[in-house]
């Protein structure tokens, strides 16, 4: 991928840095959970001890970490969502025998498996003896201890994200008496805690936040701090602020880095808890419920629904709620009206569970497929769908629909300058609309959008903006449902407002509420004579190579499979700004190619790199190959001849006065 930096002058010079890490602050994790495997559980890691390892999967579109701890060939499944196949398959394809499942909690942000897995296998569900369940558990009290295996797992009562908390030590069969890791729940997370608010009034979030210290420090603190720290949740959960992104750490470095575990006092580390935490998701009190009662079991061979009846009924927001697959250019294109685009690739469970009502009737709008995967997926979260639909079916009964013209970054930005832009709403929460956005937007959060817009004119164009346009896209449908006809959604996001080179506004310094502009300014890669030389061995025919070298040096010595290029050609040949792959300039000593790529990065898109110290460098740190007939990469450019006769393998290299 390209490298972009952002200059902006200063009275103390120039100040330049790369956009990898500026883009980094508009990353959220809507565009980190696009991919197909978001939506599938992915072994993370295995943590391997005697007698006794721990495999860890993670669920990206919940950020839930479930797992399976195994001895011998017994293994306990620890806080598994509805959805147990995965678990069922790779229990089956390692020869192992899933004995029972641990829940550390009454989760609230999905469904948990435990009904469908005593259903499946008849195992027993082990939980806190308080817990509150309606179903048959095996109760487990604190400290208690039970044989699995070749080793013991010992559990904790942990509360302060729940009252019913409970975490899990897992011994070797080398050592009883020190742990070697911990399953945690919701308790502690990596550079976070369990958010103490979600309870519904039942105890107040400060008394949770108490129970949370007093496990701190009373019983999690005390034991050592080699013993490893494995979470239910990993960055992007709402049960918790500020998580780390990484899927595993240790007690001593939770001890040494944690924000809240560094608060010694308790008035502190309650503040601290209770501070800045987001509004909890509407669906997290009936999942919670859910799974105290034992939920539901499910029909996941089910036919699809059927298709609805295709008039205006459907458009009704007070019978239906619409959730529309696709993605946001085909939304954009044609909708059902008063559908709500919550894309299929993408938090299409958290978002349904945020946006629509609880007990709505839901009807999908998508492919096949997409309904298929997305009543499997809205099951994690304790929805029905009762309805679905294609939009060629609404659109064969010859029935009205809606579209949005989406509005590019460059073209928004033209109209913010000349004084024609529409009323732009940034639908990101305050926190990120804070620290980094295009301009002087509007900010209403998407979660409070239908009741913020009764602050515009419907009348108005509007145009919404995300950070990946998936956010801003879902704001499309909520303003129209709100009577808007003339809405819009920036294309890309905010990703692709950066990529384009517009400028931003961020925070001159961390705590400061004042916001200088930023210019972002695409310059090309650089790249080491060692990076190079792999991609020559491992990857030839995926770039294009060209030496801007006077054709006399070219032709005395040059990189296998490079072209002879001048320089005026290169920067002036539309030819060069399309590939199928990056562009990589070399010269003598990198400057000039330095300069050449840089004129290119304005002008195209294309991946461009240059050769850190040129071939200069290429030669004192990389083990050169043979020179090699060299072909013109564009029209009217003639092939350089090689002027040297090829070596035997063990003759010198020869290095010319032009590298």
């Amino acid at each position: 991928m390209r490298t972009m930096y952002f200059l902006r002058l200063a009275t103390c010079g120039l100040l330049i840095s790369t956009t990898a890490a500026f883009a980094s602050a508009i990353k959220d994790t809507e565009s980190a959970s696009h991919a197909d495997t978001a939506a599938v559980h992915t072994p993370v890691m295995t943590y391997e001890f005697p007698g006794v390892k721990i495999v860890q999967l993670n669920l990206s579109v919940l950020s839930h970490y479930s797992y399976l701890v195994v001895s011998g060939t017994d293994a306990l499944v620890v806080d598994p969502d509805r959805d147990i196949q995965a678990y069922l398959e790779l229990a089956r394809k390692e020869g192992w025998t899933i004995k029972g499942v641990f829940l550390s909690h009454s989760n609230a942000d999905f469904v948990a498996g435990h009904s469908e897995f005593v259903k499946q296998l008849g195992c027993p569900v082990y939980q806190n003896k308080d817990s509150g369940a309606l179903y048959k558990i095996t109760a487990l009290s604190d400290n208690q201890t039970i044989d699995w295996g070749e080793t013991q797992i010992r559990f904790l009562t942990t509360p302060g994200h729940t009252p019913d908390g409970m975490s899990a030590l897992i011994y070797g069969s080398d050592d009883g008496a020190k742990p070697k890791a911990i399953l945690t729940g919701d308790t502690l997370f990596i550079g976070s805690v369990g958010r103490p608010d979600l309870m519904g009034g039942a105890i107040a979030a400060a008394t949770l936040a108490s129970m949370s210290y007093d496990t701190w420090h009373n019983k999690l603190s005390k034991l050592d701090d080699s013993v490893l720290v494995l979470p239910a949740h990993g960055a992007g959960s709402l049960c918790g602020a500020h998580l780390r992104d990484d899927p595993s750490s240790t007690i001593g470095t939770e001890r040494s880095t944690n924000p809240y575990l560094l608060h010694e006092g308790r008035n502190d580390f309650i503040t601290a808890v209770l501070d800045g935490l987001p509004e909890a998701p509407q669906y997290f009190k009936h999942n919670a419920q859910m799974n105290r009662e034992g939920p539901p079991l499910v029909e996941w061979e089910a036919p699809l629904p059927p298709i609805p009846a295709r008039d205006s009924s459907l458009s009704d927001i007070n019978a239906f709620y619409i959730v529309d697959l696709r993605d946001a250019k085909s939304f954009a294109a044609s909708h059902i009206p008063n559908a709500v685009n919550i894309a299929l690739r993408g938090r299409l469970e958290t978002w349904v569970g945020i946006m629509v009502p609880w007990g709505s009737k839901v009807v999908l709008c998508g492919s096949p497929d997409e309904i298929t995967e997305a009543r499997l997926r809205l099951h994690r979260v304790g929805y029905d769908v009762v309805s679905a639909l294609n939009i060629g079916d609404w659109t064969a009964a010859k029935q009205p629909v809606f579209s949005n013209e989406p509005i590019a970054p460059q073209e928004l930005y033209r109209r913010m300058q000349d004084g024609t832009a529409p009323v732009i709403v940034d639908v990101r929460l305050p926190t990120e609309w804070m620290g980094l956005r295009i301009g002087n937007v509007l900010n209403m959060p998407l979660n409070q959008l239908s009741e913020l817009s009764s602050k515009l004119d419907p009348a108005q164009p509007v145009t919404t903006v995300c950070n990946s346009a998936y956010r801003s896209s879902m704001g499309l449908g909520l303003l129209e449902r709100k009577g808007f006809k003339k809405v819009a959604s920036m294309e890309g996001g905010g990703e692709a407002w950066i990529t384009a080179g517009l400028p931003v506004l961020q925070p001159t310094a961390p705590g400061t509420t004042a916001a200088q502009p930023k210019r972002v300014v695409p310059l090309p890669d650089l790249i080491d004579p060692a990076q190079l030389k792999r991609m020559l061995m491992d990857l030839p025919g995926t770039f294009d190579l060209v030496d801007i070298r006077p054709t006399a040096h070219f032709s005395d010595y040059n990189l296998p499979g490079s072209r002879n290029v001048d320089v005026a050609d290169l920067i002036n040949n539309s030819v060069y700004l399309t590939g199928a792959g990056p562009l990589v300039i070399v010269d003598r000593d990198g400057s000039v190619a330095l300069m050449a790529g840089g004129i290119l990065a304005q002008k195209t898109a294309r991946p461009i790199k240059v050769l850190f110290g040129g071939l200069s460098a290429y030669w004192n740190t990389a083990e050169m190959g043979e020179p090699v007939k060299t072909v013109p990469i564009a029209p009217g450019v003639p092939a350089a001849k090689p002027s040297i006769a090829p070596q035997t393998p063990d003759a010198p290299k020869k290095k010319s006065a032009g590298c």
